[in-house]
Order: C-alpha cells, then structure tokens, then sequence
C-alpha cells in the first residue's frame, strides 16, 4: 500500500509549516544554545523529525524507520567513504614525514597565513569542488590548513566559509544538470543566470575570509593579493559559465586564482608577515634545505589527487566504471511505498557505485602514493585502522544527520516549508534563495536541494510573471550559503579538522556568515527579478547545454591515458630522487 505525503496535514499552511520547522529549530537550539555534540544534536533533530512524521503528518512506522535506515546507510556511502578516504591521505602526508617538506614548501611561496588561507581553503577548495564535491574540498583543505599549524577551529571555519562560491558549480556541473533536468530549463541558461550572481560573492570571499582571520587593518595590508585572488577567480568563473558552460567553472578559475596568486607573490610581498597569536615561533625557510624532487615527492598525494580526480569526473569515465562496478537496488520496504502529494511515486534507489565514487578515486591516489612517500603498504594498511578509529564519531554524525535529511524529505517535511515561502507572492524572488538554502542545510548537497525544489522555483516564478530562470538558478545560489552550516559538512569539517564533540562551536563560528551572505544573495536575485531584468540571460535557441569535460572518448581509454600518465609521473619522481642521492653522495 503507497503512503500519500500531506503537506498540509493540520489544513492551515503557516500553521503546519511552523510544526514542521521544530526538527529545523531542534538542531539550531542543540548547536547554538545547548552546545550539544554533533552527532547528540543530529540524532536529537532526527527524533523530533520522527515524531512529527508519525502524530502530525499520518507516516507509518514502518516507513519512517526504514526512511532513517536509508539515510544512515546513504550517509556512510558515499558520504563517510570520502572522509575517510581524504583523511586517509593526509594522515599518509603526516606518518611518513613528507608533510614537513609541505609546510616548508608552503612556508616559501609566502609564510603569510591570511595567503596561506587564499590559496588552499579558497583556490584549492574551489578545484576539488569542482572535480570531486560531496564533502571531499573541506575535508582535505581543512586537513591541510591544520597540518600547516592553523588553529584547528579557525582552519575548519575558514574552509567551511570558503567552500560556497563553487558549490553550485561543483562535481563538474552536477548541480546545475539536476536543475535542468528538474525544471526544464536549458543547463546554459542556469550557468549563465549563476554565472551573474556567485561571481560578485567569489569576489569579495577572499576579503571576508582575511577580515575573519586578522580583522580590517590586517587585511588592508594584503589587499592588492586579495584583489588578484578573488578578482582572478570571479573574472574566470563569469567567463567559463557564461561561454562555457556549468562542468569547468570551479576547475578553471581555482587553477587561474591558484597560478594568478603565486605568480603575483613572486613580485609582491606583504609589509609583514601575519600569524596567528597563538602560534609558535614562525618556521624558518633554508634556501636548499630541500630539493625539488624532495619537495614534489612530498607533494604528491595531492598532485596524483588531482590527476585521478579530474579523470573520474569525466561523464564517460563515470559512465565506464558504474559499467564495471555499480550494484544499483530499490531500498527494501520503500520502493514506491511513499508519493509526493501530486501522487508521483518516490523510488528509493540505492546506487553503490564502489568504482566511480569520488571516495574511492581520493583513496586510490593516496593507495598510488604509499610507496612515493617511503611507506610500505603494511604501514599503510596501520594507517588506515588509524584513520578509522580517528573517526569512529564523526561517522556516526554523519550517519545521523543523513538520517534527518532522509525523515524529513519522506515525510514530506521539507515540502510543507518549501511551499509555504512558495505563497509569498511577489516577494517569492528574495525568498527563493532562502528555499535553496533550507535545502541544502537539511540535504548537504546542492544537488539534491535543486532536485527537491527546482520544479517548485520554475512554477512559483511564472504564476508571478518572473523569469524562471531566476528563481531556479537562486535555489543554486542561496544553496551555496547553506553549504557551510550543514550539520553533514560541519560533521564533514570537524573530523578533518580534529575537532569532533566541537561541533557546536563550529556552527556557531559560521552560522552568522551563512545568514550575512544569504541576505546579500536574497537582495541580488530580488534586483535581478524587478529592477536588473536586463541581467537575464535569454533562452538559448536551441537545446546546447554548454562544453561538457566528456570529449567523445570511451571512459577506458581516459583510464589508460591517466595510468600512463600516473607511471611517467611515479617513474620521473624516482629517477630524479636516484640521480639526487648520487650527487649527494658524490
């Protein structure tokens, strides 16, 4: 028998939305007022959410448990495989020695942490954003920042804050696709509308992370590096997703910003170098001290990271490998069990995608890069039960608030606040990126907040006489905000940043940013609604969704390319290393 969700099951809209806003203010009230533990607030939030699905909307128990079942199950794949993939590698960086080379490394392009900051939780962030997503860009630029001997909290909320520009673009353009796909709008059209909001807000990103780390005076100071960081970025990304199209965004400008930002400390240095106070005395850079074979080596989980990562974002790669290694099923007991109110059937299939997940493309870099970094696979496999242990709690955070996301989108929840903002009339276009961002806070993903409420942002916006493609390319937008208080990247950023049962503290760090950011974007997309119309991209003539990274090639023949380009690489490495411990001995 198929469960019908209500959306209005006490028959008075604002009334049954203010019901189904507790879980939302359950989880706000355990992390701000109570401070509770992450994973103690997520499964708090899950059990007001259960008992509301059961006395107020009519759900059968049943239903509701295998809901949070299917949630906690989604949330330890493919969300805990990334973590403790990144993890892994980082951890691999560390027991071996090589990160100490990193931080040299690091120390002599600049020692500067407001620089620092730029170009790992801004510039890095945004490309493994745009390759990877799911959790993978805080979980390693926060590992990184920590490694470097940033202060855990300030490193975590740096890359929390960091990671919003590029999450609409993220995973090669994923989120934008799902929007078409949902709404009906051309892929085009939805970059370029994105493409003429998120680059005013990738502009001033860098200023606001530096003025969050050393305040105004401090962050006058680096202004001019500011400026080519954040205006490298915002020209690259403006470019790419309006004449590209939405997969390479994210991937060209972190590169641009990242080259743009080095080439330019090479001719420019700030007045003094800013640490924070806390810090031990600054790590003194010996010209020589390493080679460059040293300092590549040391740097190579992350360069073969890239390398792997790019290729398994490739839609024809991902196309071969779920070929070869998916185990795809409708969830037990759920499969069309639950219908929206409109009586469409929710599917509930499970993807166990074991080859084309990103985690899986994270680990095997860092499985490529044991022996470059002097461990053996044994020492390897030590680090790895490490790891686990390391994570053993935030695992069950993220399994929990998987479990709340799922509850309250079968339940139907999620669609009763959804359609109450939807009855806001003409000013639905300054709510719309609220919309996106309520369901990426809930979700963790911008993808399945645009699954969830792009038909909605499509229909509410014509009845209006507005755009569609404003209200749509919003749900993106005001998504992107909601990235860094969702208890799933919170979970994500404090187990990266060893901060778990600091949750709180963390969301407290960054929810006052999220709703500064969420207002600007709100007034942006209401200007672009009623006053800037001319900002409006026109539909495309024809149905051309922009330059996609699948050039035609069969997925295999990008797998043996990238091998072939991972054995030049290895092999180089080592050569070198031999000719360096020659000379030395000579």
């Amino acid at each position: 028998m198929t469960w019908i969700q209500p959306v209005n099951p006490l028959h008075h809209l604002a009334l049954s939305a203010l019901v189904a806003l507790v879980p939302v203010l359950v989880i706000f009230w355990a992390l701000i007022i109570k401070k509770t533990k992450g994973y103690k607030a997520s499964l708090m939030a899950c059990g007001a959410a259960f008992i509301i699905a059961l006395t107020v909307y009519g759900m059968p128990v049943k239903l509701a448990v295998l809901s949070i079942a299917n949630g906690a199950i989604y949330g330890f794949f493919p969300i805990c495989w990334i973590v403790i993939s990144a993890v892994f590698l980082f951890n691999l960086t560390v027991k071996s020695g090589k990160f100490e080379i990193i931080k040299h490394s690091m120390a002599a392009i600049t020692a500067d942490r407001r620089l620092q900051a730029m170009l790992i939780a801004f510039s890095f962030g945004a490309f493994l954003e745009g390759t990877a997503g799911f959790g993978a860009p805080v979980a390693i630029t926060a590992a990184m920042l920590v490694g470097l001997e940033f202060d855990a909290m300030y490193a975590t909320g740096l890359c929390l804050v960091a990671n919003t520009v590029p999450v609409a673009f993220g995973s090669v353009g994923i989120p934008i696709a799902v929007a078409s796909q949902v709404s009906g709008l051309s892929e085009m059209q939805i970059s370029q509308m994105i493409g003429r909001t998120l680059p005013l807000l990738s502009f001033i990103t860098p200023l606001y992370l530096v003025l969050l780390m050393s305040g105004f005076k401090k962050a006058m100071e680096v202004l001019p590096a500011i400026f080519v960081s954040g205006g490298s970025f915002a020209l690259l990304q403006f470019l790419t997703s309006n004449f590209v199209g939405p997969a390479l965004p994210d991937i060209i400008a972190g590169i641009g910003s990242i080259i743009s930002l080095v080439v330019f400390l090479k001719f420019w240095k700030p007045a003094t170098i800013w640490r924070f106070a806390n810090e031990r005395s600054p790590l003194t850079v010996v010209k020589g001290e390493y080679t460059l074979n040293q300092i590549i080596t040391a740097w190579s989980p992350f360069l073969l990271l890239t390398i792997i990562i790019l290729t398994w974002g490739l839609p024809s790669v991902k196309d071969f490998l779920n070929a070869h290694g998916q185990v795809q099923f409708a969830f037990p007991g759920l499969k069309n069990a639950i219908a929206d109110s409109k009586g469409a059937l929710i599917p509930h299939v499970f993807k166990f995608n074991y080859l084309s997940a990103a985690g899986t493309a994270v680990l095997l870099a860092g499985l490529v890069a044991v022996p470059l970094v002097g461990l053996s696979y044994r020492q390897s496999l030590t680090v790895f039960g490490e790891t686990m242990k390391q994570l053993r709690f935030p695992i069950i955070t993220i399994m929990s608030v998987l479990s709340f996301a799922y509850m309250m989108n079968d339940s139907g929840i999620t669609t009763t606040i959804a359609i109450l903002l939807a009855n806001t009339g003409p000013l639905f276009p300054f709510f719309a990126p609220i919309l996106g961002w309520l369901g990426v806070f809930i979700t963790g993903s911008d993808t399945a907040s645009n699954a969830l409420f792009a038909k909605l942002q499509y229909v509410t916006a014509t009845n209006i006489n507005v755009a569609p493609v404003v209200t749509v390319a919003a749900n993106c937008s005001g998504g992107v905000v909601g990235k860094m208080i969702s208890p799933q990247s919170i979970a994500v950023a404090a187990a990266a940043g060893d901060l778990v049962g600091k949750e709180s503290a963390l969301f407290r760090f960054t929810v006052k940013h999220s709703f500064i950011l969420l207002m600007l974007i709100c007034l942006l997309v209401l200007g672009q609604a009623y006053c800037f119309s001319w900002i409006v991209p026109s539909p495309p003539a024809n149905k051309i969704n922009g330059v996609t990274l699948n050039t035609g090639q069969p997925g295999y023949i990008w797998l043996i390319l990238t091998s072939a380009i991972l054995v030049v690489f290895i092999t180089t490495i080592k050569l070198t290393g031999k000719k360096s411990t020659l000379k030395a001995k000579v």
